[in-house]
Formats: C-alpha cells, structure tokens, sequence
C-alpha cells in the first residue's frame, strides 16, 4: 500500500492499543487515520500475551475502562465478523493468610462501590468450583463472574478489521524513523517508506514506545520485563468454562488453554530485557525458556494442581512485557510534544485494559481533555527523575515483584532510594524520621519516639506509626508544629501578562494586588478539577504558584498549555530553589515572631491570604499565610541553601512553645478534621468544585470568562447530583482508607473517596460523595441514615457537612 501525504492522526503500532485506539477514532469520531506498524499486526508483546480478562482495580474510573473492554469484547465480533476468543469464565482469587482475605473483604466493598458482583467464597466453595485444586491451605477465595480471558491476536484483528470498516488505514511493515517538528509540533512522520504531514500521533508502539518517544523528545519511561508461563498438555477435567484463578500468595496464575492449563506468574526476582533500544526486528520472537527461574511457579503450580506433576508442558513462552516503574499504564498527552499522545506500559494487563483504553485515549486525542478522571495513568505523573533508564528500571522490577503481594495501606516503594533529599534529610533522620518518596523526594512520613522502631510494620490494621502521628497531631493542634515540605512543585509565572492568563486559567479570582494569594482550582471544560493549588502575587507581573509534589509536571504542563497564544507569560518550574518549612498551630505566630523580629507578623499587618518577605537568620523568605491543617500557620519559602538555618532557627525559637516537627502522616490525618480536600481523592477531574463543597472558590459572580465556566454555571444552577460529605465512624478499630461503600437508609449511596484517623475527635474519618440522580440538597443529607460497608461489614456512621475541628470557635463538633 502506498503511504498517503497526508493523515489527520498516525497511530504507530499494531497492538492492541494502536489497533483499539485507531477503532475508537474511526467509529466514534470519525477521524482520518493512518495506522504503523513496523513489522505485522501483533508482533511485538500482543501475540504471545496470557489473554486474562479483570475488571477490578482501585480507581473507578480504571475500573470502568476495564469493563468497558469486557463489553466491547462481548460484541466486537458481531461489528466485525471476526470472534475475538472471549469468554467469562470468571476468575477466583485465593487468599491463604488472614492479610489477604481482609484485602479480598475490602474489595469485595470497593466491587460493591463500584457496581461489580463479587462473591466471597469458603475453601469447600472453591473446591466444588475448581475440583482440581488444593484448598486445604485457604481461608477462603473471591470470585468475579463476569471476568474472562480472550484471544489477543484474535481481538486485535478484529479490532483492526472494525477500524478498516470506518475509514481507518492500516499499513505493515513500515517503521517510524523519526519526526520533523516545528514549535515543540510534530509537523511529519518519518518512515522508511517516506514522509508523512499529520496533526496529531499517537504512539501506542508498546515495548519500542519508549524510543519511539525519544524521537520527539518525550519520555516514556518503559522497562521490558521477561515474563514466562507454560501451557500445559490436556487434562482431565479442565473445561472450557473452568475459571481463572489467580494465586497471589503463590505468585501464579492459571487458565483453561485448549483442555490444559496456561500457567505464569510474577517471581520476586524478575528479570529485565535492557535498559538500552528493543531491536526493531524483535517481531513474533520470543527469549529461550529459562527453566531455572521458572522452577519456583512450578513448584507452586503443581501445590496448587496436583494433577500438573503428571502433565506434560506443550510450550514455554518467554516474551517481553513492557512495565512501568509504578505498575500503572500509561496514557495522555506527552508534556514535551504539543501533539503526541501516548498508549503503552500496560504491565502484562494489556488485553484486559486494551478496549476501553483505546476509547477513553480516542476520546483525550480529539478533545484534548481526558474524558475520565485518569490521573492514576496519566503520563504526566511522572518527571524529569523518570529520565533515567538505570532508576527507571530498578524501580519497575519492584514494581513487577509486586503485581501479586498484598497491597498494604501506605506501603512504600525501597529500590532507587534515596534520590533527592532536602537539606534537612539528615537533621530530620538524626531527629527519628521515618521517610517516604514522592517523585523521587524523600519525605518524613513519621518521627520515631525513643520507643518505636524506626520502620514502617506493615498491616491490614492499625500500622505501628499510628500513636506516633497521633503525638505530632496533637502537638500542632495544641501548641506548634514544623513540617518539611521542599517537594511542594513550585512555579513563578511572569510577564505583563501573566495576571491575565492566570485569571483565564483559574477558577477564583486572582487579580488582587501584590501582597495577596488565592486558593483556587483549575477546571476542565466538564467543569472538574484539573488542578488545586496556592496563587501568590508577589509583583504586578509576577505569580508564585505552589502545587503538590506529585503534580509538578501535570499542573506545570496544563498552565503552560492554558497560556493564550501571543500572550507575554512565561512559566519557569523553581522547585529546587526553594525549601519549604511548614510552621503550623496556635504557637505559629510566637515562634515566627521570635525569629522575624524586624517583621511585623501581627494579624492586622499579616492577614491571612497573604504574603510576604520576611527576613529569618538573615535570610528573605516568602512567608504565604496559609494552613492546610485547620490551625493558625505560614508557608515558608526559603531559598535552598539556607533551609537547613531556617529550620534550626525555628526549632530554637520554638523550644520554649513545645515545637516539634511533623511528617506526612500528620499532614494527611489533620486535614481531615477540618473538611479540607485532597486532589486526586476527594476532588478530581469527574469532580466540580460546587459537588465538593468548594463553589465558594468559583467566581461566577464576577462575570469573567475563564475554562470550564459554562460547565460551572450550568453545575451551579442546577440541582447537585453529589455532595461530599463526611463520615465518623464511633468504633475507634476501624481502618478507613477511601472506597467503602456508603449506605444511606440501607441502599447504596456512594462510596469514600479518602479516609483516615482524626486524632483530634479521636474517630476514624471517611469523606465520601453521597449520590442521588434526583438531586442532593442538605435537608436530603441531613435526613438520612448511614451506615459504611468496612471491609464488607456495616458499621454506623454519622454524617457531617461542615469541619469537625473549628479552631477559631475552639470546639470539636461532634
């Protein structure tokens, strides 16, 4: 076939995202698109795939892309004429330790919550069910009916036969080469076959998407793993419709192939391809088998399936998955290129997200907006640490020896650290922190007192940090607390017109003079809530903007994107010039004046929402009157080198104030208590700030235009269909982590989007939308009854729509 001058979008590669994603923008959209593939369709990981089917994840929306699949797999064939091998078998999940089965409990809630039939099952169930199996050693299964397996060649052609149906062209054995690009634009693709002018690419080349990227300067930070399973001869009594099963405490999985098993599994110690180029020609190849590392599935497998001992195996398969270095694929638009978006790293569960991937990355390329709230595989997740093959690839194989252990609340990834520390990393170890990572960033979690392990024990339960935090809660409840926060992302924006762009991007009003900050969010043209974050005008023409760690390159990249053409604006990321020292509770304003003697920080000279240059052992710091933890505090922002004699400043001045510093863990429980809303919790994309409780921070009133201000007003002037609210919970053992079910007079009404300790009220705190399709007015909330499902036991709740700590009124309300 003879390639076209010209194509409206260039899918490159014909896997089953590109084939999936080149479907969707047809059928739905009915683009002009031009289909790559280097070699045949299939070639690369598609063909030699297990073909397993779940639905089920934490997030619902991912949860929602990966039943959409099972839908479109449902009927795919009936479109297209080519059987996509789908069947739903179901698929059971063992539990054989008491973690475990909690784990299944909670998601046999988060299932409820999310619409899906889980079944939670006995060791006599599974054996009636799987009479071949080893039960003697469970405490019990799960099962999902309406998971499955598919063929992935077979989904693929068909899903290449349906995009050929709406107009899409589909050309083999053509490889990109490179991109000509103007303007940080993709103007031509490149091929060994010629040039091609396009608007838009999609790179969905699967293990070469990392290279592919690179050609546009993107990075896709991919690490192919070997990944091996074994199909087995036949075996009596192994059916077609026997299900899956997935044995996570054994590391292995199984499914019905032609009267046998296929069996793989995820080993502790995986083995990565290269971190260097996949070769182009690597096509329907596959690695030698490996017996030796494979041995500890068999030894599991045949434990399990007694019957394997006697069964000979057909095939190994050793292939390549591409996998990424937090187990979430990876979808949107790149940062770096204007016009490329990405589909790739699915991490071996690429059948199962394959259809609905491809629908919600047709729906982002045409819209230019995600349609779900997707952040979880955002591409703009990850930063400039994520550049780094060597990192990259540590990282991922921690995160592929994890595929199948317990997903502990708060677990904490350990390869590729430390990487980047704050000048206070060693007073704050020498002071008993117990650290995390954030985008690299070490962060104090915790302090350990003289008594406690400086480690995180892991559990289902109530973790070993728990009375720890509580002391740092309380002690900046009480008197004064410091937290170091130098991963906070921070920005300055400048230019004459830097006021003007801001004010079209956000949704609050940021035109006050200089001296002044807003909190404001940024919306999506849905009206949800792209971003969350801190705005101080420092000068006429210059912004400071302070976001979340973990935001840096999304909110960075949507500001820049957002920025009127021709408008003088420039964004420059300065998170590394500044620390940042948190001083907050009700002795923040003696310690701060102790050390600042020549500043006035009194209430009338230093209002909150404001901010100012303040001069700490002789040194400038942008002091923001803010507090995310419901008590009086500032932001300090300090220039880099001088954090470490800011800090002991502070703590000498506030010795006398019972200062002490305090970690994550304390900033995560505080909020709670005063209503404040997490970003990527209780308020997200699929999120308005009228539903959140946060239309305050709209500015509808003042007439301007700004994003997503149709889709305000309309959310504005109509009955809201969600509000959140919060939950107490009176038995002070139960562990709320966001996802329980809420029931509202004995019927579903939603579920927690975060949850947690307050220390303060000393009661477990869930925050949840309560969901009505006939609307939610407070007289609606106020009237009824509620209950959360915990692990898939009811426990009362009372419902709560303002803070349950009100420093100002000085009372707990309760």
């Amino acid at each position: 076939m003879t390639l076209p001058q010209h194509a409206q979008i260039v899918v490159i590669g014909g896997g089953i995202i590109g084939c999936s994603t080149a479907y969707h923008l047809a059928r739905d959209h009915k683009a002009d698109v031009l289909l790559l593939e280097q070699g045949k369709l299939t070639s690369g990981s598609t063909w030699h795939a297990a073909g397993l089917v779940g639905q089920l994840r934490s997030s619902a929306s991912i949860t929602q892309v990966l039943k959409y699949s099972v839908d479109l797999y449902k009927r795919l064939d009936a479109e297209t004429g080519l059987e996509t091998g789908w069947r739903m078998t179901g698929c059971l999940r063992l539990a054989c330790n008491e973690d475990r089965w909690t784990e299944y409990r909670r998601l046999a809630t988060t299932a409820q919550s999310f619409g899906m039939e889980m079944h939670l099952l006995s060791p006599a169930e599974v054996k009636e069910m799987w009479p071949l199996m080893r039960v003697d050693d469970l405490v019990g299964a799960s099962f999902l009916p309406t998971d499955g397996q598919a063929s992935p060649s077979d989904i693929t052609q068909s899903l290449a036969k349906g995009a050929r149906m709406h107009g899409t062209r589909i050309v083999e054995g053509v490889r990109v080469t490179g991109f000509a690009m103007a303007g940080g634009r993709i103007t031509h693709v490149e091929t060994d076959a010629g040039r091609i002018a396009c608007d838009m690419v999609v790179n969905c080349a699967g293990q070469w998407a990392r290279q592919v990227g690179a050609m546009a300067g993107v990075n896709v930070p991919l690490q192919p793993v070997k990944h091996q399973y074994v199909i087995t001869e036949p075996i009596e009594g192994i059916v077609s419709s026997t299900p899956t099963v997935r044995d996570p405490d054994s590391r292995t999985y199984f499914k019905e192939e032609v009267g046998g098993l296929a069996m793989g599994g995820y080993e502790p110690d995986p083995i990565a391809w290269t971190t260097g180029d996949v070769p182009d020609d690597f096509q329907f190849q596959l690695f030698d088998d490996d017996w030796d590392h494979f041995e500890q599935h068999l030894v599991s497998a045949v434990h399990r399936v007694p019957a394997l001992e006697t069964t000979g195996v057909k095939q190994m398969i050793n292939g390549p998955e591409s996998f990424t270095p937090d187990g979430n694929f990876i979808l949107g638009a790149a940062p770096e290129c204007a016009n490329m978006y990405v589909g790739a790293g699915f991490n071996a569960f690429g059948i199962a997200s394959g259809g609905g991937a491809g629908w919600v990355l047709a729906e982002w390329v045409m819209k230019g907006e995600a349609p779900l709230d997707l952040w979880s595989v955002d591409i703009r997740r990850f930063s400039g640490l994520h550049r780094d093959r060597d990192w990259v690839c540590e990282r991922t194989l921690e995160a592929y020896g994890k595929h199948y252990t317990i997903g502990f609340p708060h677990e904490e990834y350990e390869s590729g650290r430390p990487r980047i520390v704050s000048p206070l990393y060693e007073r704050l170890k020498a002071r008993g922190a117990v650290f995390g990572s954030k985008l690299g960033w070490e962060r104090p979690n915790w302090f350990a007192r003289d008594k406690d392990e400086p480690r995180d024990i892991y559990s289902m339960g109530r973790q070993n940090w728990f009375d720890a935090v509580g002391e740092e809660h309380r002690a900046v409840r009480e008197a004064v607390g410091l937290f170091d926060q130098s991963s906070f992302a921070k920005f300055e924006l400048r230019g004459k017109d830097a006021a003007a762009a801001l004010e079209h991007i956000c949704a609050n009003r940021i035109g006050k003079a200089p001296g002044r900050l807003t909190y404001t969010q940024m919306l999506n043209s849905r009206g949800g809530i792209e971003c969350d974050l801190t705005v101080a005008r420092l000068a006429e023409d210059l912004f400071y903007i302070v976001t979340g760690t973990g935001f840096r390159t999304h909110d960075g990249q949507w500001i820049r994107e957002h920025i009127g053409d021709g408008m003088a604006a420039e964004l420059t990321d300065v998170t590394e010039a500044f620390g940042t020292l948190s001083l907050m509770g009700p002795k923040a304003r003696d310690v701060l004046a102790a050390v600042a003697p020549a500043d006035d920080v009194s209430n009338e000279a230093f209002p909150f929402g404001h901010v100012r240059i303040v001069t700490i052992a002789g040194h400038p710091v942008r002091a923001l009157r803010v507090t995310y933890v419901g008590e009086l505090g500032w932001e300090l922002h300090v220039p880099i080198s001088a954090t470490g004699e800011v800090f002991d400043a502070l703590m000498a001045a506030g010795a006398p104030h019972g200062i002490r510093p305090a970690g994550y863990r304390a900033i995560e429980s505080l909020p709670l208590e005063k209503g404040y809303r997490a970003w990527g919790a209780d308020i997200t994309p699929n999120d308005s700030p009228f539903e959140a409780g946060l239309g305050w921070a709209v500015k509808l009133k003042s007439g301007l235009p700004f994003i997503g201000r149709d889709a305000a007003e309309r959310t504005a002037n109509t009955p809201l269909r969600k509000t959140l609210a919060a939950f107490v919970v009176e038995d002070r053992d139960i562990v709320l982590l966001g996802r329980e079910t809420i029931l509202r007079d004995g019927k579903f009404a939603g579920y927690l989007s975060s949850g947690g300790y307050g220390y303060t009220v000393d009661r477990p705190i869930g925050y949840g939308y309560v969901r009505n399709p006939e609307g939610v007015t407070g007289d609606y909330l106020k009237a009824g009854s509620y209950e959360l499902v915990v692990a898939n036991v009811k426990v009362p709740a009372t419902l709560h729509t303002g803070p349950l700590h009100d420093p100002e009124n000085a009372r707990v309300k309760m």
